[in-house]
C-alpha cells in the first residue's frame, strides 16, 4: 500500500503499462500522461479488434503494444492491470521481482482520494445497491456524491477534484478486491455464493476476495440469511449491521452491532438491545422483487445514521432501476419483454424470475439462458426454473446450452414439469434464441433475457448482450 499512497504525485518521467484498453483503464491515459508519465497500453486484442480505441490510444501520446505477446518486454516501473487479469501471473510477478508497481485504478483511487468511501461487493445485486446508496448519500449534507467502480465508472483520473466532504459509492468485484488494501467508512457485503470459479482458483479464494472489503472500515453491513456473510460478520474485526427478510434475534449482535429487517411490510432497524424504528415501507419500493427489498436494507445501513427515512421513502418511491436489470424493454402483441442482462449467475436469474412471479404472478414466463461458462454448477438454476410453476419455456443458447439442459432434465422436478407441458428448447445462436422465445410467448405473458452465465461466449460485456436483446426485441 505505501507504494501505491500518492504514486500520482510521483509519476514525472516514470514509465506506465497500462494492462487492457477498458473501461477503466482508457480515461487514464491522458490523466497519467499529464503527470508525466510515459504510458504504454498493451491489450490482448489486435489493433485492428481494438478499432477506434487504437487510434485514441496514440492521438493522446500513448505506445500501444497489441496481440498474444502483449506482454513480452513487460519492464515498464508502474503496471495497471485490468481487474479481470489475476494479478499473479508470470510476467507481473517476474516483473513486480524486478521492482516494479503492481496495481490497479480502484486500487488508486482508494489510495488517493480524500473523500469518504462507501464500498459495495457480493455475488448479487452490487450494482442496484451501490446506485441506491449513491442516491441515498445525494441527501446527506455537504458535498459531492460520485458513482463508480466495477458498475463501470473509473474514478481515480478524478480524485483530484474530490474533497472529504464528499463521498463515493463505489461497486468492488472479487477480481478488484484481490490485492485491495485502502480504508473505506462503510463496506456491503450483499451475498456470497458460487461465481467466477473460472477465474478464482476455487471457492476459498472467493470469499477471501470477498473478506479483504473489510481489512480497513468503519462499519460492514453482511447479509444475516446468507451463511458465508453471517459467518464473516461473527468475527469481524468493526461494528456490524446484519440485514435480513426476517428479524435478527439481539443474540446474534454484539456490543456495538445493529440489525435492518423486513417486519410486518416495514423495514425496521434497531440496535443490540434497542428499540424498532421504522424506516421506510416495503411498498414504498418502485423496484420489484424480495432481492430488492434487500438491496434497499443494504444501501439504508451503509448510508449512515445521516440519512432521513423521508428522504429514503423519496429515492424508493422514485428510482427506476439500473439499466439491464429487471429492465422493461417493451410489450408487443401483449408479450411483456425483460432485459435482464446483469443476470450472470443461477441466483440472479432466480432473483429475477421470483420478482417477475410475485409482482405479475397471473403471466406466464419464458426466460432465455445460456453463455459464457463461469466453471459454476447450475443445479441451482434448474431449482429455480422448474420449481416456479410460472416459468413455463427456457430457450438455451451460448457456450453452456448443453449443462444447463443436463442440469435441469437431471432434476428430480424435470418428469412433472415435462408432462405438464414445460418447454426446454435449443434457441441457437442468441439472436435466434430471442426470436424462439418470442414465438413460443403468447399474449399475456413475459418473455425475459435472464442468461445465469457471463457473455464473453458471444459478447464484449453483459451490457453489449443487454443492447444486442433490446435491438432486437425493438425491431419485431
Amino acid at each position: 500500500m505505501d507504494n501505491k499512497n500518492r504514486l500520482a504525485e510521483r509519476l514525472d518521467g516514470m514509465t506506465v503499462a497500462l494492462i487492457g484498453a477498458g473501461v477503466s483503464n482508457m480515461p487514464l491515459i491522458p490523466f497519467l500522461i499529464g503527470r508525466g508519465a510515459r504510458v504504454t497500453v498493451r491489450d490482448g486484442k489486435t489493433e485492428e479488434k481494438l478499432g477506434e480505441k487504437a487510434g485514441t490510444i496514440k492521438s493522446c501520446g500513448a505506445a500501444l503494444i497489441t496481440g498474444e505477446r502483449y506482454l513480452d518486454g513487460l519492464d515498464e516501473d508502474v503496471i495497471i492491470r485490468s481487474p479481470g487479469i489475476r494479478p499473479d501471473i508470470p510476467e507481473f510477478t517476474g516483473a513486480v521481482s524486478r521492482g516494479a508497481i503492481l496495481t490497479s485504478e480502484m486500487e488508486l483511487f482508494l489510495t488517493h482520494t480524500e473523500c469518504r468511501v462507501f464500498a459495495v461487493t457480493g455475488s448479487d445485486g452490487k450494482s442496484t445497491t451501490t446506485t441506491v446508496l449513491s442516491k441515498l448519500l445525494e441527501t446527506l449534507p455537504g458535498g459531492k456524491t460520485y458513482l463508480g467502480g466495477n458498475i463501470g465508472r473509473p474514478l481515480f483520473h478524478l480524485y483530484p477534484e474530490m474533497g472529504p466532504e464528499d463521498k463515493a459509492a463505489v461497486e468492488l468485484s472479487s477480481f478488484q478486491l484481490m490485492t485491495a488494501d485502502a480504508p473505506v467508512e462503510a463496506a456491503v457485503i450483499t451475498n456470497v455464493t458460487p461465481n467466477h470459479l473460472n477465474w478464482h482458483t476455487g471457492m476459498d479464494e472467493y470469499i477471501e476476495a470477498k473478506k479483504r472489503i473489510l481489512l480497513h472500515v468503519g462499519r460492514a453491513v453482511l447479509n444475516f440469511d446468507c451463511p458465508v456473510t453471517r459467518e464473516i460478520g461473527e468475527s469481524a474485526g468493526c461494528p456490524v449491521t446484519f440485514f435480513s427478510r426476517t428479524t435478527v434475534p439481539d443474540t446474534a449482535l454484539r456490543d456495538g452491532d445493529s440489525a435492518i429487517y423486513l417486519k410486518n411490510g416495514e423495514i425496521v432497524k434497531r440496535s443490540r438491545g434497542g428499540e424498532e424504528r421504522k424506516f421506510i415501507s416495503r411498498s414504498d419500493i418502485l423496484l420489484p422483487g424480495m432481492h430488492n427489498v434487500e438491496n434497499y436494507m443494504a444501501a439504508i445501513a451503509a448510508a449512515g445514521e445521516e440519512l432521513d427515512p423521508e428522504a429514503a421513502r423519496r429515492v424508493a418511491q422514485t428510482f427506476p432501476g439500473v439499466e439491464h436489470r429487471l429492465e422493461f424493454v417493451r410489450e408487443y402483441r401483449g408479450v411483456r419483454y425483460y432485459n435482464g442482462s446483469i443476470d450472470s449467475s443461477p441466483t440472479r436469474t432466480a432473483a429475477a424470475l421470483s420478482a417477475l412471479s410475485d409482482t405479475m404472478p397471473e403471466r406466464m414466463i419464458t426466460v432465455i439462458c445460456g453463455g459464457y461458462d463461469k466453471n459454476i454448477p447450475f443445479e441451482p438454476l434448474a431449482e429455480a426454473v422448474l420449481s416456479n410453476e410460472t416459468v413455463r419455456a427456457v430457450v438455451l443458447t451460448g457456450a453452456t446450452a448443453e449443462k444447463i439442459r443436463t442440469a435441469i432434465t437431471s432434476s428430480p422436478l424435470w418428469e412433472r414439469r415435462r408432462d405438464g407441458g414445460f418447454l426446454l428448447l435449443d434457441g441457437g445462436d442468441f439472436d435466434d434464441a430471442v426470436g424462439r422465445a418470442a414465438s413460443v410467448a403468447g399474449d399475456g405473458e413475459t418473455v425475459i433475457l435472464s442468461p445465469a452465465c457471463a457473455s464473453f461466449d458471444r459478447f464484449e460485456n453483459f451490457e453489449e448482450r443487454g443492447r444486442r436483446f433490446k435491438e432486437l426485441v425493438r425491431a419485431m
